[in-house]
């Protein structure tokens, strides 16, 4: 199998991150996203959602959504657990991944590609073009400052976003701070709990991957 990706962008950085997390090593195509190579052929034949990353089996089979491919490796290879493993702890992992992608991530995404030249008629990723709106950007910062506070709070009452144990939910919320530096935007110093978290994280040798 294959992994089509770009390792400095953030969903293929979160899957590089899970696949360092469960020591699964698999062979690598870098798209050049920053030259365009995902908006043409033949990339863009191979994937016509034009992103990346893309999982592609051995019999031809393609992933093209960064949590489902790391679905699929968790239930290839289930431990170290990284999506829970009773049923509280899914659902957990489940509801707080989902409000990072939605409160973090999405704000993030919705400051970058509404503000930065780069994405101009591209603000929003895949194969159809959407004009930039400044006021969506200004929103998605506005969004991200209170996601941070919103995690700092979570993190002083549990030592990992999901509960007690490191999961995707704590990698998806790594990259998505690490991802805000696109916007200028990172953690008051004043969210000591969400700084705690981060170090522990930091020290991770799945933390440098993409960096």
């Amino acid at each position: 199998m294959k992994l089509y990706t770009f390792a400095p962008a953030p969903n293929p950085r979160r899957v590089h991150m899970f696949l360092v997390e469960k020591d699964i090593e698999l062979e690598e195509i870098e798209v050049q996203i920053r030259e365009g190579a995902n908006l043409l052929p033949p990339y863009s034949e191979f994937n016509p959602l034009r992103t990346v990353p893309v999982l592609e089996l051995d019999d031809g089979q393609k992933i093209t959504e960064s949590v489902a491919i790391c679905r699929y490796f968790e239930a290839v290879q289930p431990e170290p657990a990284l999506f829970g493993t009773t049923p509280l702890e899914k659902a957990m992992v489940e509801n707080w991944h989902r409000r990072v992608e939605l409160e973090g991530m999405q704000a993030v995404a919705e400051a970058l590609r509404n503000s930065n030249p780069r994405f101009e008629d591209r603000a929003i990723a895949g194969p159809r073009n959407f004009a930039q709106i400044p006021a969506l950007a200004e929103r998605g910062l506005a969004r991200l400052g209170f996601w941070f506070k919103d995690l700092d709070a979570r993190l002083k009452e549990s030592p990992f976003v999901a509960g007690e144990n490191f999961s995707m939910a704590d990698i998806s919320a790594y990259i998505t701070v690490g991802f805000a530096r696109m916007v200028k935007a990172q953690p008051d110093e004043s969210l000591e709990h969400l700084a705690r978290w981060r170090a522990g994280i930091d020290a991770r040798p799945s933390s440098r991957v993409g960096t």
